[in-house]
């Protein structure tokens, strides 16, 4: 079996109305992506609680699934029909269907410490003994595999004391969540402005027999923690620094990851104001800066 994958560049005030359209064409399915993501010319789309909805991004690619043999362009001509829009620009793609069993040898056990291991459901621990998260592959951003995640996860190890409160601003999959709560913390809170990322959390808390409130940015309510963790864009993290260090208390500690070597010293100084920074912590392209809360004088 196989599709027809079908990606169409659009503006932000044409993607609702590509992807609702291709719905209606007999798509499958239709998302709206960053035409810029994995570049540096992402764009964070964030909201904060009180704030309008988060919108999407200016430069976009919707991407529809079809069934094979569809007529891609009798679609596209019915599309620009519907919609008054001419000229779209478009590319197609056979998508084959994949052995399952084989995608998932692909993934094995990633050790963080010898103490903390992140594990697909299929497979055993290579550390019985150890802080075992099981977690598997998903879209919601966050499996272990990332270097920003890997050293947030690194640092929660050496950080979080028992039953301190932790907040994990961008939750994505809750992977960071998850790894304070199996190493002691009591309170834990993770916040993401995506629903997807909502429930993927929900589940991989579940998965891992852990309690953790997950809240949209909507609903979260604003208090202080005695940890931060924010593993989110450089440019997410200069915007929210504010809303960060008010919800981390007088000697509290913040972790913030996403972000480029080439952007760290800008982010470090945007949260000079209310943090002592420590050194940061490197690995690949990424960096990973930490501080501890300033008390007020």
């Amino acid at each position: 079996m196989a599709w027809v994958s079908l990606k169409i560049e659009a503006q932000d005030n044409t993607a609702d109305l590509i992807s609702d359209t291709l719905m209606e064409l007999g798509a499958l399915s239709a998302i709206i992506e960053d035409a810029n993501a994995e570049t540096i010319d992402e764009q964070p789309i964030f909201g904060e609680p009180g704030d309008p909805p988060p919108g999407i991004w200016q430069q976009n690619l919707v991407s529809a699934l079809f069934d094979e043999g569809t007529d891609i362009n009798a679609v596209i001509a019915d599309l620009q029909s519907q919609t008054k829009l001419s000229g779209l620009k478009y590319t197609t793609e056979i998508i084959q269907e994949q052995d399952w069993y084989a995608t998932q040898s692909q993934f094995d056990p990633i050790r963080i410490t010898d103490t903390l291991w992140i594990v697909p459901t299929w497979h055993d621990s290579p550390n019985p003994d150890a802080i075992n998260i099981i977690l598997d592959p998903g879209l919601a951003f966050g499996t272990g595999s990332h270097p920003t995640t890997h050293l947030c996860l690194a640092w929660l190890t050496q950080t979080v004391k028992p039953e301190q409160s932790v907040l994990d601003y961008g939750c994505g999959s809750g992977i960071l969540a998850i790894a304070a709560k199996k190493l002691g913390a009591g309170e834990v809170v993770g916040v993401d402005i995506d629903p997807q990322a909502i429930q993927s959390s929900l589940y991989n808390a579940e998965q891992n027999a852990v309690t953790a409130g997950f809240y949209p940015a909507s609903q979260y309510q604003a208090a202080e923690y005695d940890i931060v963790v924010a593993n989110i864009l450089s440019s997410a993290l200069s915007v929210l620094a504010p809303a960060l260090a008010s919800s981390c208390k007088a000697g509290g500690k913040i972790a913030l990851s996403g972000i480029l070597r080439e952007q760290e010293s800008a982010v470090s100084a945007i949260y000079a104001e209310w943090f002592d920074m420590d050194t940061p912590q490197y690995m690949d392209a990424w960096v990973l800066l930490t501080g501890t809360r300033k008390c007020a004088s």
